[in-house]
């Protein structure tokens, strides 16, 4: 396997990423949604809070059709997955044209419920082609390694979103497994032993695991120097 470039690395790393922000972000949404409607227009509050992003929406409405679909918020859910197609498009000859596809697919999907009635089941699709994304990865992206570093940064945003949620101790310690996994195999990547360490080891012990966000975020996943 030839060596990956650092620009490529990055790359990958953030296709994960965005990718699986976009994913998370919006699963965690349909799950809550019927919620969102019954509380008199304060869990948007508390979303942004969560995900340490400023609450400039007014109301529940503007929070669902702003956070969701608009292309001048950079925190919205459609900013985040067009980052995902940038990074993917570089990559195309790496993850191949039909995994390419369909990110585009899923945008278009967002693009078209933009302008209309929120529609879940149009939302639902962008999970779905989501995960299809994944699995062309699996089928099209040749190098092991490439794989890895995808996934590592797909794992690591879904532990940071699980965390900042709020998910269950078990869906958590089920993730860490799966990014363990993948961080094991890395060869051009490195990371922090200690400080992954001490991240197992807190979320073993369960509780509040927000103070390890920063761990997280900027020790475990970097590059060789």
């Amino acid at each position: 396997m030839g060596i990956i470039s650092l620009e490529k690395q990055d790359h990958l790393y953030w296709l994960g990423r965005y990718s699986e922000r976009v994913y998370t972000t919006l699963k965690t949404f349909l799950l809550g949604y019927d919620q969102m409607l019954d509380d008199e227009g304060t869990t948007y509050g508390d979303v942004c809070r969560r995900l340490d992003i400023p609450n400039i929406y007014t109301s529940q409405e503007n929070f669902i059709k702003i956070y969701l679909f608009s292309d001048r918020d950079a925190n919205s859910v459609y900013s985040n997955l067009k980052r995902a197609y940038d990074n993917a498009v570089v990559l195309r000859d790496e993850i191949s044209s039909p995994s390419l596809c369909y990110i585009q697919m899923a945008l278009d999907i967002m693009e078209a419920c933009s302008g209309e009635p929120l529609n879940l089941l149009e939302l639902q699709r962008v999970l779905d082609t989501l995960l299809a994304f994944w699995g062309s990865v699996d089928d099209n992206v040749l190098s092991e390694e490439s794989r890895n570093i995808m996934k590592s940064g797909r794992y690591l945003e879904r532990l940071d979103l699980f965390i900042r949620f709020g998910y269950p101790a078990a869906s958590l310690a089920r993730e860490l497994g799966k990014f363990e996994n993948r961080i094991r195999r890395l060869q051009e990547f490195q990371y922090d032993g200690g400080a992954y360490q001490a991240f197992v080891a807190a979320v073993r012990r369960g509780g509040s695991l927000k103070p390890q966000l920063v761990n997280l975020n900027q020790i475990i996943l970097r590059r060789p120097s």
